[in-house]
């Protein structure tokens, strides 16, 4: 039996209206579907087996949920824009029940997109390791001043900036924190990782650009605090000598395409459009 996973906004109406939606035409159409509120991550990772496609209905943040869901299971993913600007929710709310005749009918195809796999060497405790879609920000703590962080290209010493932190970027997320940040737009289908510095001090290097098989690491320099996010929602604390090893990932994300969605480039130019000034 056909299957099909929603993952929505739970505060946002038109979310909520889109999965109302989305359930009823599934009923109709004979497809067994399932859905839960982005921040419900284990009962995704349970019912994500056996599904055809996952779908996210909100903004970029619901889709970033979602992509961390699906980063071990390979499950295609479609995102709906019911928020602000879009650039990974591609498909418009006008379009959902066109994204679904598409998916029903096998009208669909798959396009890989890298992740980065951050790996946190903690001077106390246990190894960790996180994968993000879009970025990895190793950032000052809880007190308003900046943070001394040292990064290295694999083995080579880039720079040790003193900054508000430091974004390391996919190419996917290179429209986000990381283009804020005053670092490049890449294509989303390059392997490359991007490292910009946030607010940096006499910084002479703002942005560099490395190839995705190098590694980034990135450490807190003695006496010094810091927070390292991943994708902008899972947050923990750094302390002093802790280090961030960021790499490409072992598995793509899958970002599920149907015909009818603008190329990349045209979607940069009208969601930059868009940004406040």
């Amino acid at each position: 039996m056909r299957r099909f996973g929603f993952v929505y906004n739970p505060t946002s109406d038109l979310a909520l209206e889109a999965w109302d939606e989305a359930a009823g035409w599934c009923a109709a159409h004979g497809i067994e579907h399932w859905g839960f509120a982005a921040e419900e991550q284990e009962s995704i990772a349970k019912a994500l087996p056996g599904s055809e496609v996952l779908f996210s209905l909100g903004g970029d943040g619901t889709f970033l949920r979602a992509a961390a869901a699906v980063a071990a299971h390979g499950v295609p993913l479609l995102g709906v824009n019911l928020g602000k600007i879009g650039f990974l929710a591609r498909s418009e709310s006008f379009q959902l029940a066109v994204a679904l005749q598409a998916f029903a009918d096998g009208k669909w195809r798959i396009q890989e997109r890298m992740a980065l796999s951050a790996v946190v060497h903690r001077v106390k405790g246990a190894t960790r390791t996180f994968t993000a879609l879009n970025d990895v920000v190793v950032a000052r703590g809880r007190l308003p001043r900046v943070v001394r962080l040292d990064v290295a290209i694999g083995e080579s010493h880039l720079a040790t900036y003193i900054a508000d932190g430091v974004v390391i970027s996919s190419p996917t997320g290179s429209t986000g924190y990381s283009f804020s940040a005053g670092g490049p737009i890449l294509d989303p289908l390059s392997r490359n990782i991007i490292v910009t510095p946030i607010a940096a001090y006499l910084a002479t290097l703002r942005s560099v650009v490395v190839p995705g098989e190098q590694s980034v690491t990135c450490t807190v320099v003695a006496g010094e605090e810091a927070v390292i996010s991943i994708d902008g929602w899972i947050d923990e604390p750094l302390e002093p000598g802790d280090r961030v090893t960021v790499a490409a990932a072992a598995a793509p994300i899958r970002f599920a395409e149907i015909d009818g969605l603008a190329p990349f480039w045209d979607l940069v130019r009208q969601k930059v459009d868009l940004l406040p000034r």
